[in-house]
């Protein structure tokens, strides 16, 4: 059955595009995570649609991603395809009018340097984020007062049964860390945007100082996957879980970061197991201090054995 899958698949990719039993560790900011059984690269829509298509003809479990910015893979890794929207399936449009069309696997980083190098202004608080636009705009991310939903007009997406259909803004439900596209498990195949003519330079130090600041509070020369949990209503993750006292608090080799610690971190070789007890501990103990359940931003794939 994995052997007709695969010449399947390959009907569909050049092998060189696909990867067999692949670490997962190698595709996320945590470095952590045991293999997937296919990984693949898709690079156009065509090629989204028909895999997504397989898989469901051939009953495999598909998970697609972008740069594993905000992705805790288990040990155990994935029993079934990764679909990875990345630099294969980034390209941007930069139009006339301030209008932005992007694919799903452009770097944030990348965009953002496009948009400025056109004077455009209105997208520099996404230069620092280290994921792509798919996981972005699926999540709604934003940074020092900028959101994802303050410059999108549109976005196309793809279903699980293939269907293409283009959302506009109000569709999209754009709320904080969330969207329709994060409810019904849609996937993002590219996003229109809208930015306003601005002073180049006026752009560019704007983006160094939002990247200095980054640099000096969060624990950038770390392995992370960001913010690691949401933000509770009324508080900030980071100071609870500093009040709570657990700056620095480590179980195996993932820790709470000493620089922020809204950031738990792969300190020493962690393990998903070590990472998601972190959390666990970090939950119970800040809930039981301050009567605040802090809800996990990052997101879990595959099978975890916490005994």
């Amino acid at each position: 059955m994995e052997d007709l899958f695969l010449d399947k698949l390959k009907n569909i990719i050049e092998s060189d595009r696909i990867k067999l039993k692949e670490p997962m560790s190698k595709h996320t900011t945590l470095h952590i995570g045991g293999e997937a059984d296919y990984l693949v690269y898709p690079s156009s829509i065509q090629e989204i649609k028909d895999i997504l298509l397989l898989c469901k003809d051939s009953n495999i479990p598909y998970y697609i991603m972008g740069n594993g910015s905000n992705l805790l893979v288990s040990d155990s890794g994935y029993r079934g395809l990764i679909i990875k929207l990345g630099n294969q399936f980034a390209d941007i449009e930069v139009k006339e009018e301030g209008l932005v069309i992007a694919q799903a696997g452009v770097l944030m980083s990348k965009l953002s340097s496009v948009i400025a190098e056109h004077e455009l202004t209105g997208f520099e608080f996404g230069a620092g984020i280290p994921g792509t636009l798919g996981g972005a705009v699926t999540m709604n991310a934003g940074a020092y007062g900028g959101e994802i939903k303050d410059c999108i007009l549109s976005a196309t997406v793809i279903d699980t049964e293939g269907k293409i259909c283009t959302l506009d803004k109000t569709a999209l439900q754009l709320e904080y860390r969330s969207s329709i596209i994060q409810k019904q498990n849609l996937c993002l195949l590219e996003a229109k945007m809208k930015f306003y003519k601005g002073e180049k330079q006026k752009i560019l130090d704007k983006i160094h100082e939002l990247n200095s600041l980054r640099r000096d509070k969060q624990p950038l020369e770390k392995y992370s996957a960001g913010s690691t949990f949401k933000r509770p209503e009324g508080y900030f993750a980071g100071k609870l879980i500093s009040d709570a006292g657990l700056k620095g608090f480590q179980i195996g080799g993932a820790a709470v970061s000493d620089k922020h610690c809204g950031f738990l971190i792969n300190k020493d070789n962690a393990s998903a197991k070590d990472f998601i007890k972190l959390i666990g501990e970090v939950i119970r103990i800040v809930e039981a201090k301050y009567g605040v359940r802090l809800e996990p931003e990052v997101k879990f794939l595959g099978t975890f054995d916490m005994d």
